[in-house]
């Protein structure tokens, strides 16, 4: 079986609070600012600790108001974990033009990705929630039910627009409590050079993967790397094989859950994947096609800068995730972070963060923060024009249009529901144990 080395996972940088001054007018849109992927460095994907949201720590959020950034309602206090220089190009690019625009000043505390669930339980326990808070989607329904969000809709902030999927990103019970800009899932990325020696084509379904992966192993890689460490990461790529088989986050112990677990167990046993897939998150993974260890990889758009900037001579494509049959949808979890106005208590305050969060997920300040980070506009009109510019992430556009939130039917509930996932996952492919035991205790588990 070929080698397949751990990579060491690249060190996230500190992230510091930068104070921002704003000169220019909002919105920016994609005129002037061409793409720069080469600028970008790869961001890891953010495992945050949602199980950190405990109840004690939840409730105490609901009493969290506070004067937000101090005691200028025109200066807006922003929190987020983004910490790449792409990030920064974008993100604090936006914000610039449109806080200039309305009048307002703002400052980032940027919060390593691990340590923002943390963080906000200690901002409203001393009452200091800041005036714009972004969230990883998972979290948004928890820290909502919490009472710490003001809903957006008061401030004339709506989901129109949205796929029905991203406007849930933001949505608990009912009402819009976030909005996320852009998003991102996964998708399946190729060798195409490999597949043309081994004489196959992308594959569609699962009985192609199985083959394809087959035939492009050989002594020294393998046909296709994921990513099934015991992690929300590891739930993350198991969702769309789970979904597109039938399964539910509902029915843990269901044959759709059974039959995709069942199928990355068949990859391994068949020698088509390495059983280091349950070390690697989603960056090791794509470290080994990148490194010639796997023809094909399971991941998303945020590692395409350091794809492209790594290994310049390689050609390759992506397709949307195979499916059980053909002519069955593809169905992908969403990624990515929603921004939320946080119930500080000054209402002018809310209201002028607010007016900066309409401003900034405007569909024209989408397309540019898109095109700079490698992520899918949010507006449907936005994510069309964002396909036909940028043709290499048009398979990402197509995949969101009939992806999932993860959320949606759980709500608060997610967080154990993806442990549970993981956990049984784990068992599977590690300890070899059945699928239909495996679940069956997870499905106990979050009963």
């Amino acid at each position: 079986m070929p080698s397949t080395p751990t990579p060491t996972p690249t060190p996230t940088p500190t992230p510091t609070p930068t104070p921002t001054r704003n000169t220019a007018p909002c919105p920016p849109g994609p005129a002037g600012h061409p793409r720069d992927r080469g600028a970008g460095v790869e961001p890891t994907r953010r495992a945050l600790a949602l199980g950190a949201l405990s109840v004690p720590g939840l409730l105490a959020l609901a009493g969290c108001a506070s004067d937000g950034g101090g005691s200028d309602p025109t200066a807006i206090r922003i929190v987020d974990y983004y910490n790449t220089p792409a990030d920064d190009v974008a993100i604090n690019g936006t914000f610039e033009k449109c806080a200039a625009d309305l009048g307002l000043t703002f400052s980032r505390e940027r919060v390593p990705g691990d340590q923002l669930v943390a963080k906000v339980l200690q901002m409203g326990s001393s009452r200091t929630m800041p005036d714009l808070l972004m969230l990883d989607n998972p979290n948004v329904q928890q820290v909502a039910d919490s009472g710490a969000l003001a809903p957006l809709g008061q401030y004339g902030i709506s989901a129109e627009g949205l796929t029905p999927a991203v406007a849930d990103l933001g949505m608990y019970q009912g009402e819009l409590y976030g909005i996320a800009p852009t998003v991102n899932t996964i998708a399946l990325f190729y060798d195409v050079t490999a597949l043309e020696e081994a004489g196959v084509e992308p594959p569609t379904t699962w009985d192609e993967l199985r083959e394809a992966a087959a035939a492009l192993t050989t002594e020294d890689r393998y046909g296709l790397a994921f990513s099934a460490i015991a992690s929300y990461e590891g739930t993350f790529q198991l969702m769309p094989f789970m979904w597109s088989n039938g399964g539910e986050e509902t029915d843990l112990d269901g044959e759709g859950v059974l039959g995709a677990s069942g199928l990355w167990a068949d990859l391994i046993r068949e020698g088509s994947v390495s059983r280091s897939v349950v070390n690697w998150g989603q960056g090791d993974a794509m470290d080994q096609f990148k490194a010639g260890n796997a023809a094909m990889v399971v991941n998303g758009p945020w590692n395409i800068a350091g794809l492209e900037a790594d290994t310049p001579d390689l050609e390759w494509d992506v397709t949307t995730i195979p499916v059980p049959a053909l002519g069955e949808d593809s169905v992908a979890p969403l990624g990515g972070e929603v921004w939320t106005v946080p119930a500080t208590g000054n209402e002018e305050r809310q209201a002028n963060a607010a007016a900066l969060l309409k401003a900034f997920v405007a569909p024209e300040n989408q397309l540019y923060m898109a095109g700079e980070r490698s992520t899918i506009p949010g507006d449907v009109e936005a994510a069309e024009q964002f396909a036909s510019e940028n043709p290499d992430l048009s398979t990402f556009v197509e995949q969101v249009s009939t992806a999932r939130s993860r959320t949606a039917q759980l709500g608060p509930d997610w967080p154990r529901t993806a442990k549970a996932i993981y956990t049984a996952n784990q068992r599977v492919l590690v300890d070899d144990t059945d699928p239909a035991e495996a679940f069956d205790e997870a499905a106990r588990t979050v009963s």
